[in-house]
Order: structure tokens, then C-alpha cells, then sequence
């Protein structure tokens, strides 16, 4: 018989608490916050505060009359939801999407399984997904902005024209678009927005917080040397694309993509350093976190490659999910040792 039992988290109190740790999170968050800012300006600032508000109301309102329990919104778990829920968000989105997203993240992906340590899955993705298969025009076409002085995706040109008037496909979906058109891939490359340059830095089509890698590698890194997060389901997760796509790439380079593009491009970076290591969400072994990043770096490339889809990450991430009480069977062999023994 188990006599070793899995509960949700916290598991042992200490000197860290759900505030603390929240607030490295929403630190980790700024410097991607501030570049969608900084190219968007209120559009980004609207989706940011909109986001949060609705999902700390959500919160609130819920533990207060349904749950009728003490109010959790201080932990600042709401805060972090209402982010990443924005820098999934393209940036331009309509008020109501916003909220909608809030409800989805907060009422049923969070609340509806008991508050934060409960959730099976993670909030933000959940309202990204239920939002791009219910609300596919506003999370894939006309709501994905360019930066006024960013490179438009869908002709090719370098886009100079005022924010509201230059709209078009994020990098992953200009590709699959042009592939699909019968369109060489040297020749696809050759836009001058898919550069590696372009897409490390900044300019480009995509998700609030898909704008810059740099950003969400220091944010990374912050966590890091916090310890707010260990490393495995991250590299576990960029290694795999990496291969994956790379075999992929020396099979057939007129066909797929390049590994590089990919671990640069669409949320991967932002899905990996923050969501996939949520610790609710994520096994709490070394090996599971491991066969857990690599699962979430294969589907997210079959569902890039094959899929219909450009972008794969959140369904990947969603589907790890449910594996997760099974992951954390591998337990540690001292604790396997002890188990036998009792």
C-alpha cells in the first residue's frame, strides 16, 4: 500500500510565503510589461490594468459570496493570473475579451477547484485557450498590432504607419501562412521582420508578451537567482524544441523551420520560464519536472509543425498539466526507501 500521499502545496513552512513569492513573479513580469508599454503606450497600460483588476474582482467576489471564506486576493496570486493573462492577450484586445479571459482564468480554471494550490490547471493558459478557440479572429488576426515603428507581417513591408492602422499575423502564423501558399522557405526567411536580430530584441507581431526574448530571459534569471524557480522544466522544455526541430530542420530545410526560430519565437519563452513552472501545476521531482518539459517541447513542436495551429505552447503546457499527479509518482528514493519500509 502508498502510504506516501501527494497533496497540493505548501507542503512546509518557512521563511518564504505565497506574497513573497507572488511578488518576485510580478517582478520577474515588469521588464516584458514595460516594453509592451513602451511600444504601445495606453493599448498596453489598458490590457495590464484591466486584466488585473478583473481578475482580483473575480477573486474577491467569489471567495466573499460563493465560497464565502477569507478573502486570498492579498497573496497577490490574482496580481500574477492578471498578467500573464494580459501578456497572453494581443494587445489591442476589446475590454470585454479582457474580462471574459478574467472569468474563465479566475471563476473556473482557479476558484471552481478550490483556490490557489488547488487548480489542476494553469489559469492564465486556460483563458488563453478558451478565448483562441472561442474568439479565434480577435486572438489570431486583427487584434495582433505591429509596433508603430515594428515590421508588418502579411506583406512583408517595414511598417511606418500609425498603431492602429497596421494589423497583421504574428511571425509563426506569416510562416504557415506562406507555406501553405506554396511559398519557398529561403524565401520566407528572407523577410526582413523573421530576423534573429528582430526577434531577440523586440518590433514584432505577437502576443503583449511576446515582444522581446531578452526581457523574458532576465525575468528568467531573476527568478533563478531568487529560487524562486529551478531550471529543469525550462531547459528541459528549450532543449527539446531545440532538438526536435532541429531533426525536423536537417531532414528537410525547405519545408521546416529552423530550431533557432523557433525557441526565439511566439510564447515559448514566456510559456516555459512562467507558466510551465508554476508550482501548482508542475510535478515536484527532478524527473518529473524533466519528462514534463520534454512532453511540452514535442507537442508544442508537432503542433507548430502539423497542427492547425502556428502556435502550440499553451495546449502543450495545458496537456502536461493533467499528467502531473502521475508525474509526481517518481518519488525521491529516499522517500521510496521509507515507503517500503512501512
Amino acid at each position: 500500500m502508498n502510504t506516501l500521499i501527494v497533496s497540493p502545496s505548501p507542503h512546509v513552512h518557512g521563511k518564504d510565503n505565497t506574497r513573497r513569492l507572488m511578488g518576485d513573479v510580478i517582478i520577474a513580469l515588469l521588464p516584458a510589461v514595460l516594453v509592451s508599454i513602451w511600444f504601445f503606450g495606453l493599448s498596453a497600460i489598458h490590457l495590464v490594468c484591466v486584466s488585473v483588476l478583473a481578475c482580483v474582482v473575480f477573486e474577491y467576489l467569489i471567495q466573499k459570496f460563493l465560497l464565502k471564506g477569507k478573502s486570498t486576493v492579498g497573496d497577490l496570486s490574482a496580481v500574477v493570473t492578471g498578467v500573464l493573462l494580459a501578456l497572453n492577450l494581443p494587445v489591442c484586445s476589446p475590454w470585454w475579451l479582457i474580462v471574459i479571459g478574467a472569468l474563465v482564468a479566475i471563476g473556473i480554471a482557479k476558484m471552481t477547484f478550490g483556490g490557489l494550490g488547488q487548480n489542476l490547471f494553469n489559469p492564465a493558459l486556460v483563458a488563453r485557450v478558451v478565448l483562441l478557440v472561442s474568439f479565434p479572429v480577435l486572438m489570431t488576426g486583427t487584434a495582433f498590432h505591429a509596433p508603430e515603428t515594428g515590421y508588418l507581417f502579411g506583406n512583408g513591408d517595414f511598417a511606418s504607419a500609425a498603431l492602429d492602422a497596421t494589423s497583421g499575423a504574428t511571425p509563426l502564423g506569416f510562416v504557415k501562412e506562406q507555406l501553405a501558399k506554396g511559398v519557398a522557405m529561403e524565401e520566407i526567411m528572407a523577410n526582413p521582420g523573421l530576423s534573429y536580430t528582430q526577434l531577440l530584441f523586440a518590433n514584432m507581431g505577437g502576443s503583449a508578451g511576446e515582444f522581446s526574448a531578452v526581457v523574458l530571459i532576465l525575468g528568467f534569471i531573476y527568478l533563478l537567482c531568487r529560487r524562486v524557480i529551478k531550471p529543469w522544466i525550462s531547459l528541459s522544455i528549450l532543449l527539446t524544441v531545440f532538438v526536435f526541430a532541429g531533426a525536423l530542420y536537417l531532414g528537410d530545410s525547405s519545408k521546416y523551420l529552423d530550431p533557432v526560430f523557433h525557441v526565439l519565437n511566439g510564447g515559448l519563452l514566456l510559456g516555459a520560464f512562467f507558466m510551465a513552472t508554476d508550482y501548482v501545476t508542475s510535478p515536484m521531482t527532478t524527473k518529473g519536472q524533466v519528462i514534463f518539459g520534454i512532453g511540452i517541447g514535442v507537442i508544442t513542436v508537432l503542433i507548430r509543425t502539423f497542427g492547425a495551429y502556428p502556435e502550440g505552447v499553451s495546449f502543450a503546457i495545458l496537456i502536461m498539466n493533467s499528467t502531473v499527479p502521475l508525474l509526481n509518482k517518481f518519488q525521491p528514493k529516499r522517500f521510496a526507501k521509507e515507503a517500503q519500509k512501512k
